[in-house]
């Protein structure tokens, strides 16, 4: 197929973005599809080791007020039980990273990077790369079922100014109520000596969608209540945004087009999960990193390989499977655990919380698996 362009990325978020960044670096010309996104969104990501590692290396890492690490965490169950982490070194647990001000830094890189092409609708490739989020266009064109389990429940994200400093803290609530269960999560931002956080509070979804309409003094005493004022009196700062949860992967990952050219899915085009563990940008960017390391092969031992090659897309298809089978059971798991009315259930959780928080060796173990 003729082409001025090796590889079309559908999708210029981080994913899409970093992986353009990722793969300008091999000599390749690259067609990006979409306008960086406006400066309006009100989440952050909590990364994790690797995709500071990666993003660090891309020169796209934010300064020490837009990325706070997380020292310690604290987490609450819903009848006495808690978990506390701490982190090992001063690089944190993780970093909470404000996400307007990762997406500028990527889109400056992309502005500088002469192999990288925005364009406005897909152009044709030897190589495609859906990245276009959960709701997926050309996942669907494709035909490519997406097995998805709703849950009965939305997220809803804002950000707070809190009456105390966070002290790099991450703090986390599950609460079972008659309603059933939600998840709040408070997330440090605005560095070392800040008093911000970003909110993630997963809520039955008719609660969330109620919560979003309601005044920001409503919303900031519903989140200081919940809260129990660890952090003292909660100001909302921002508007809030609320989507809905579920757990879904793609059944195949790579394919090749009806009229020619290989494509393959990467971040929530492919997989979505819970966000009660911080780990999908993660998850995101781990599929960027392994596409442009099965890739950058045909440099060395693939030299004859295109960039199209089923057996180069099938590796990176099976490594991303098997590296996501057990986050999802896993965060899977937790939420229905938690989700689980029996009183016997609740005693249980809670038990299991205070004794994996006294087993210092099985508590080290998960930092370190989390921290990367």
């Amino acid at each position: 197929m003729s082409s001025s362009f090796d590889i079309c990325i559908r999708g210029s978020g981080v994913v899409g973005s970093t992986l353009a960044l990722l793969l300008a670096r091999q000599r390749l010309n690259i067609a990006l599809v979409g306008q960086p996104p406006p400066a309006n969104d009100v989440r952050a990501f909590a990364l994790n080791a690797h995709s500071r590692e990666m993003l660090s290396d891309l020169r796209c890492w934010p300064d020490g007020l837009h990325a706070t690490p997380v020292q310690s965490m604290q987490v609450w169950g819903d009848a006495g039980g808690q978990v506390q982490f701490q982190s090992p070194s001063f690089n944190g647990l993780t970093h909470i990273v404000d996400v307007p001000s990762l997406e500028q830094l990527l889109a400056d890189a992309i502005s500088f990077q002469p192999a990288i092409q925005r364009v406005e609708t897909p152009v044709s490739a030897k190589l495609t790369v859906v990245c276009e989020g959960r709701h997926s266009i050309t996942r669907q064109d494709l035909g490519v079922a997406y097995d998805t389990l709703p849950y009965a429940q939305h997220a809803l994200a804002t950000r707070v100014r809190c009456a105390k400093p966070h002290r790099q803290q991450a703090l986390q609530w599950f609460s079972q109520s008659a309603q059933a269960l939600d998840i709040l999560a408070l997330l440090p931002l605005g560095g070392s000596a800040g008093d911000e956080a970003a909110v993630v509070w997963s809520l039955p979804s008719e609660r969330a969608l109620q919560l979003q309409q309601a005044s920001p003094e409503q919303l900031s005493a519903a989140l200081t209540q919940a809260s129990h004022e660890v952090l003292g009196e909660l100001q909302v700062t921002s508007a809030a945004q609320v989507w809905p949860l579920q757990l879904a992967k793609a059944t195949h990952w790579s394919g090749r087009f009806a009229t020619g050219g290989a494509w393959v899915l990467a971040g929530d085009a492919a997989h979505s999960i819970h966000p009660l563990a911080g780990l999908g940008l993660n998850l995101g960017l781990a599929d960027a990193s392994e596409l442009a390391s099965v890739l950058k092969e045909r440099e060395t031992t693939a030299y004859w390989r295109s960039v199209d090659d089923r057996f180069l897309l099938r590796r990176y298809e099976r490594a991303r499977k098997a590296g996501l089978q057990a986050t999802w059971l896993a965060c899977d798991s937790l939420q229905l655990l938690f989700n689980h009315p029996n009183t016997a259930v609740q005693t249980l959780r809670n038990w299991g919380l205070n004794s994996f928080n006294q087993f210092a060796p099985l508590k080290q173990w998960t930092v370190q698996q989390a921290m990367h």
